[in-house]
């Protein structure tokens, strides 16, 4: 009788034991955004993020305490200035980049989750996975997961395609990161001013819109299949290199056959602007001679994916420029400022 009534004590302490350890490990399952169904705590306190859109992302939904690690090349991808938005990212481990990870600084982090880019290589992923840590891929772009995991991928409806998959990007990253609440302020934001621009530009012909050319290092451009077509699209602006797929290198001969009325160059890289001014080759272009180049501004992210700063403010920053006359009304250091303070936390300190 004892023997039998202490195994049946312990029983019921080894069942109580797997169940507490069961609650301990609780998991959920989540479909990222390359159609994989990822298997995650339920509660996540600590992620590594290896794509700078969702670093980005991830700062303004106020979640920044979760991170331990970050790509490596943060600072080239959000530019020099952006440090002063998250004052703490040279102080994280950087284990990784867009194409690559070291295992063995990744698992000293010990993290719930690992995010990457869509277009992480598969044998990347695999190499994260086989760790045992869980990899949520995001792509802000809502297409079939063949076409999912390119860098250039087809898209037949370029605007339901980036509106969608914005949405479920931000959600699923809100989700996972317990910010839900922000995450939804955040769509609200994009859907508020991208109403206000397409109220004042609705009634521009395409052959009257204003042809612009995106400057990047290197000759590079983004075309059709990327939001920054979308972005100078819902601008007013006719995207020159539209025909080209997704973000490719182009000639100076080609330029100078487009000869854009207006130029714009991403924050980030402020020297493509001088080199444009001082170089003979870019003189006889429209936008040169009647000085219409641009440097954006840091929240007119034209990154090819969408950011929440650039649908909303960043879209209405272009509209301005191309059509002063029917934004006259709007302040965008205001306007700045009052998105900044919502979701970074701080002033805007540009102009």
């Amino acid at each position: 009788m004892t023997i039998r009534l202490f195994s049946g004590l312990r029983l019921i302490f080894v069942i109580g034991g797997l169940l507490l350890s069961s609650s301990a490990w609780a998991e959920r399952v989540v479909t990222d955004q390359i159609g994989r169904k990822v298997h995650i705590p339920d509660h996540v306190s600590r992620v590594v993020i290896l794509q700078h859109q969702t670093l980005n992302i991830t700062i303004q939904l106020d979640a920044m305490d979760k991170v331990v690690g970050v790509l490596e090349e943060w600072k080239k991808q959000l530019g020099a200035n952006y440090v002063r938005l998250a004052p703490l990212l040279p102080t994280l481990a950087t284990p990784g980049g867009l194409t690559k990870a070291n295992i063995e600084e990744l698992l000293k982090l010990d993290p719930d989750v690992v995010f990457v880019t869509n277009y992480a290589p598969a044998d990347m992923v695999k190499q994260i996975e086989d760790a045992g840590l869980p990899v949520v891929a995001i792509s802000l772009l809502d297409v079939p997961p063949e076409e999912a995991v390119k860098l250039n991928p087809t898209v037949k409806d370029e605007p339901a395609a980036i509106d969608a998959g914005f949405a479920t990007g931000v959600r699923l990253i809100a989700d996972i990161l317990d910010r839900k609440e922000q995450g939804e302020a955040m769509i609200a934001v994009t859907q508020k001013y991208r109403k206000l621009v397409a109220d004042r530009l609705g009634d521009i012909p395409e052959d009257k819109r204003v042809p612009v050319y995106m400057a990047n290092p290197n000759l590079e451009t983004y075309g059709h299949g990327k939001y920054t077509g979308l972005m100078m699209d819902r601008a007013g602006a006719h995207n020159v290199a539209h025909e080209i797929a997704g973000y490719k290198q182009v000639s100076m001969e080609d330029v100078l056959k487009w000869n854009p009325a207006v130029i714009f160059v991403q924050e980030r890289y402020p020297s493509v602007v001088d080199e444009i001014k001082s170089t003979a080759s870019w003189q006889t272009i429209d936008a040169v001679k009647n000085s219409q180049v641009y440097l954006m501004p840091q929240y007119a992210k034209a990154w090819g994916y969408p950011e929440p700063e650039a649908m909303s403010i960043g879209e209405l920053w272009m509209a301005q420029k191309l059509y002063p006359d029917r934004f006259k009304d709007i302040d965008m250091q205001k306007e700045a400022e009052t998105y900044y303070k919502e979701f970074f936390r701080a002033d805007y300190a540009g102009e």
